[in-house]
């Protein structure tokens, strides 16, 4: 389908002050490598239907198909490499092996290179941030859940887990660490349960999907497992972490490096029942670092995948000199330790450097209701998780978290700090329109 009419870029004045300075010093980790969320299978040999506004049966073959979709602009509806380079933009990375890429701007929308950007691919657990944004409004955070037998049924063999057990309880807090953490898809199919079951979690995912314009996706299981059909597309993705950066609490999730789990309860020795916790830390190895990886200096998110028919899977969120960019990376054919994150911070180094030289390829496009043309000073709330109150939180999203898990990036309080921007001179409500202003550019 043809595009929509471009995002309107906010122009934010700020005047008589000047900008809090936030750091947080990030220790690059070694850790574990990801659990799989996975079940063994082969990638079928058959190919999906390109239609552009069709939905895939199967996964896709090695080749990507000619005909793609066209939401977002022409350009991206053509296979190989898209980037119109102007005077002095740098060329972009020779060595990148991904199926597809793609490389936007967050705030504006515009697409700055993309690499197949609409082919249908199985998207593994990048899947959860459709998940997060279509079910974080629905359960206030402080909600408690008593796990059942039922409400695990169904996993797939060889899911990642977080470690729920059944007749414990636990927050939706806890649940949405889980989820973004540890990639759990027991934590998933607890919220899935919550929300009257898997198959009306898998509806509402599409139907939002719908909403957002990803018209490359299909769900078939909430959690990103690999079934039949179930495919999705580096330009979907984008738009997924899009929306969902928009939630306060899916930011604070997403840039959370590490944070406390409630583990199982006990019998001590004298009898009585404990239950301790147990740390859990983010498999977003440009948040954490890992051996031979440093942590990408200003990542704020968002999520990692990888399955057998997916392969690796990322999509990442940064911040740097004010400006925010979105990189989207799907199955890196080389099989070197944590190549798509390689790829994902060549990808960013080189849309950080290119922009402002580079004519864009495509824009992402808002969501279908999103009131593109709203006047400033509309009402609006970052807050996702049944605040309420409708007002937005003063607090960033490292102060939130303090008490549960440690924020991954200081500098991602300016992307993503909630609605408010902090100033010497005080506090300031900036005006709200799409994209809301937790993705703007900070004007000094």
């Amino acid at each position: 389908m043809p595009a929509m009419k471009k995002t309107a870029k906010s122009s934010l004045l700020v005047t008589s002050a000047t900008l809090l300075s936030f750091s947080l010093a990030l220790t690059a980790t070694a850790t574990a490598p990801a659990l799989a969320d996975d079940k063994p299978s082969s990638t079928p040999s058959t190919s999906p239907s390109t239609s552009p506004s069709g939905k895939s049966s199967t996964s896709p073959t090695a080749t990507p198909p000619a005909d793609m979709s066209t939401v977002g602009g022409a350009q991206l509806g053509r296979s190989g490499t898209q980037a119109n380079l102007g005077a002095g933009a740098p060329v972009l990375p020779k060595d990148l092996s991904a199926r597809s890429w793609i490389v936007a701007d967050a705030e504006s929308g515009d697409v700055l290179a993309s690499h197949n950007a609409h082919w249908r691919l199985p998207p593994a657990s990048t899947l959860k941030m459709l998940f997060a944004d279509t079910l974080l409004p629905k359960f206030p955070k402080t909600e408690k859940h008593k796990v059942v037998p039922s409400d695990l049924a169904g996993m797939g063999a060889g899911s990642s887990m977080v470690g729920i057990k059944e007749d414990e309880t636990y927050t939706v807090h806890d649940l949405w660490l889980g989820v973004f953490l540890r990639s759990g898809n027991d934590a998933v199919h607890v919220l899935s349960a919550m929300n009257k079951g898997v198959d009306q979690t898998v509806k509402d995912m599409n139907a939002h999907a719908e909403e957002l314009q990803a018209l490359d996706t299909t769900v078939v299981s909430p959690d990103g497992y690999d079934e039949k059909g179930q495919v999705s597309s580096a330009y979907d993705l984008t738009l997924f972490a899009r929306s969902g950066l928009q939630k306060k609490d899916f930011r604070e999730y997403c840039s959370t490096v590490r944070a406390k789990f409630p583990g199982e309860t006990k019998k001590n020795k004298k009898g009585k029942k404990t239950r301790g916790t147990f740390e859990i830390q983010n498999t977003n190895r440009l948040l954490t670092g890992d051996y031979g990886l440093d942590a990408y200096k200003g990542i704020a998110g968002v999520k990692n995948g990888n399955t057998t028919n997916a392969g690796s899977t990322f999509t990442g969120v940064a911040e740097r000199d004010g400006k925010v960019l979105l990189v989207t990376v799907m199955n890196p054919e080389k099989e070197e330790h944590d190549e798509v994150y390689k790829e994902t911070a060549k990808l960013l180094d080189w849309g950080f450097q290119a922009s402002g030289k580079v004519d864009p390829v495509g824009e992402l496009v808002p969501p279908k209701s999103a009131d593109t043309d709203a006047q400033p000073g509309a009402n609006a709330s970052g807050e996702a998780g049944g605040s309420g109150d409708g007002e937005a939180s003063s607090k960033p999203v490292a102060a939130s978290a303090e008490t549960e898990g440690s924020s991954g990036v200081g500098i991602a309080l300016a992307i993503a700090g909630g609605v408010l921007v902090f100033l010497a001179a005080g506090v300031f409500v900036i005006n709200r329109r799409w994209p809301l202003p937790d993705l703007m550019r900070r004007r000094r």
